[in-house]
């Protein structure tokens, strides 16, 4: 059989190629088949199957079977695999609304999202078409930096290959778009813009169907896409690909499922602003503003990326320097704001040690899974600095080696710097009335320790209201303080993300056999702060006081 296919080759005008049916490979995947032909017509020749044709649509006798959606990695020849217009049409049933996914402990933003295995050379797999990814404002460091992660997701990071800033903000006429269009989605806008390029299979009324494979896989979605025009092609011997660049808005991505994204023509995406304030050393501001798509796993990627790149454009790569962070996270119909304040300094690497510590309380706010905490707007200011702001905790001594219920034990901790630079601080701490004899610890910690000290027990349960999961957040310690830690080694409870410490046997019982509560294996009794202005301080120490009757 014959047939012809649709897509932009220069320009917004749609071509015809090409398409010899070869066959049909039957259940490629769950319910899943695929239908094998070669493309020819136009330059296909000489580039083969291109990054930005998914979606191309391909008919027969006037009539729509699908869409190119795979092909072969390093493959001399146009074949294609051409997704079975039936199967895409399938997510339109799929759920609206997606499930709560817990953060997990390691907290990286870019693990929460689906990977899939690329093809490698010499690999006689079919995989499906990449997704050029266009990234414009971002620093080269920053494209490279995160094109690994990008890559295991099915894209390809090309960076400064569109126009970038913000596309147009009317809506387009609708008439523009037809099978074969190039669109853009746009993921973020402004000074640093990200858009993934494919191709329109069919329009049904407002409805729209493309790309004949997943986007990122991240289901129910709310994602704006633009109508895009082809600067020029560029054939390569991996894979070649489309230079396209965003013009008007369209509609809105509303399913990204295995077989293809869905949308409505018209609809407008809920996206949020995002600020960001850089202040050098030299006084020299620099500010970016963006929008981001509201949506709960790529928001806290895009944050992560945005902030790195800001950084990178200020910061030296190598050598000692220092970033300070102030800023907020606003939500919808809430006057309370997550506040994120923090600040990193060492010898290099201080970019991503910065994003990513910057995007785990969005990422772990967004997955909680309520519609409460729906992000309004995002804030930052840093300051950067050309030198290592952070002091060492050193030795800690107690006063006393022992004491009684109500007596008061001083805590000296040594602060230990570049340069031989030695600071002390010391506070008093009064061992509380009706304290049990025994052991009595003090930890004195930074505040990534402490902080995972109590939250590695809670990190992995769901939250159960919007105000809980606002309050995990805030018990994220920062890095401009260190955190005396008061306590002994007896069990304490997690309950709904409050700590309870000793209990009585009797309620230790009941607590110790319910699965949903997890349990420590010290109990805090108190916590104190050690300020020491605005320098980072990293380390631990432990010491202890014999409590007697």
């Amino acid at each position: 059989m014959h047939g012809v296919g649709k897509t932009v080759f220069s320009g917004e005008k749609v071509d015809d190629f090409q398409v010899e049916i070869l066959g049909v490979l039957e259940n490629t995947g769950p319910k899943e088949n695929l239908i094998l032909g070669r493309l020819s017509g136009g330059p296909l020749e000489h580039t083969g199957v291109m990054q930005g044709m998914s979606g191309s649509p391909v008919y027969i006798d006037g009539k729509l079977i699908g869409a190119v959606a795979l092909a072969f990695p390093y493959a001399k020849d146009p074949i294609a695999g051409i997704r079975p217009i039936e199967e895409m049409l399938r997510v339109e049933s799929a759920p609206s609304q997606p499930p709560a996914r817990r953060l997990s402990s390691a907290g990286d933003p870019i693990a929460m999202l689906p990977a899939r295995e690329a093809g490698g050379f010499g690999d006689t797999r079919m995989v499906e078409v990449g997704t050029p990814l266009s990234l414009s404002g971002f620093t080269a460091n920053a494209v490279e930096r995160f094109a690994t992660q990008m890559r295991k997701l099915g894209l390809e990071p090309r960076q400064g290959i569109s126009t970038g800033g913000a596309p147009e903000d009317r809506m387009g006429d609708p008439s523009k778009l037809q099978p074969g269009s190039m669109i853009s989605v746009e993921l973020m806008t402004g000074d640093m813009s990200v858009g993934a390029d494919g191709t329109v299979t069919c329009i049904d009324g407002n409805k729209v169907y493309a790309f004949g494979h997943r986007f990122l896989a991240v289901g129910p979605t709310d994602l704006p896409f633009t109508r895009s025009d082809v600067i020029t092609l560029l054939a390569n011997t991996n894979t070649s690909f489309k230079i396209s660049s965003g013009r008007e808005l369209m509609g809105v991505i509303s399913q990204d499922r295995d077989t293809a994204i869905a949308g409505s023509l018209g609809a407008r995406a809920n996206m949020f602003p995002l600020d960001i304030e850089v202040t050098q050393d030299t006084k020299r501001v620099q500010t970016y503003h963006m929008k981001l798509v509201n949506d709960r796993y790529l928001s806290p990627v895009l944050f992560q990326m945005a902030l790195f790149s800001a950084i990178d454009s200020t910061e030296r790569s190598q050598g000692v320097s220092s970033v300070v962070v102030h800023g907020s996270i606003e939500f919808e119909n809430r006057k309370d704001k997550v506040q994120l304040q923090n600040i990193y300094a060492g010898d290099g690497g201080e970019a991503m040690q910065l994003s990513t510590a910057t995007a785990i309380p969005l990422a772990y706010l967004m997955q909680a899974g309520f519609d409460a905490l729906k992000v309004k707007r995002i804030s930052l200011q840093m300051e950067s600095f050309d030198s290592k702001k952070a002091l060492n905790i050193g030795q800690v001594y107690l006063s006393r080696k022992e004491v009684k219920p109500g007596d008061t034990i001083e805590l000296m901790t040594q602060l230990e710097g570049e340069n031989g630079v030695e600071l002390t601080r010391s506070l008093n701490y009064k061992i509380p009335l009706g304290t049990a004899p025994g052991t009595l610890y003090f930890t004195v910690a930074d505040g990534g320790q402490t902080s995972l000290a109590e939250l590695k027990q809670i990190i992995n349960e769901t939250p159960h209201s919007p105000e809980q999961s606002i309050a995990t957040v805030g018990r994220l310690r920062s890095s401009d303080k260190a955190y005396v830690r008061v306590w002994r080694a007896e069990p304490a409870y997690e309950v709904a993300g409050e700590e309870l410490p000793d209990p009585p046997p009797s309620l230790a019982l009941v607590l110790g056999s319910t699965q949903s509560v997890s349990q420590n294996r010290n109990s805090k009794i108190a916590e104190l702060v050690i300020d020491a202005g605005e320098m980072m301080l990293t380390g631990s120490r432990t010491v202890q006081v014999e409590v007697k009757e």
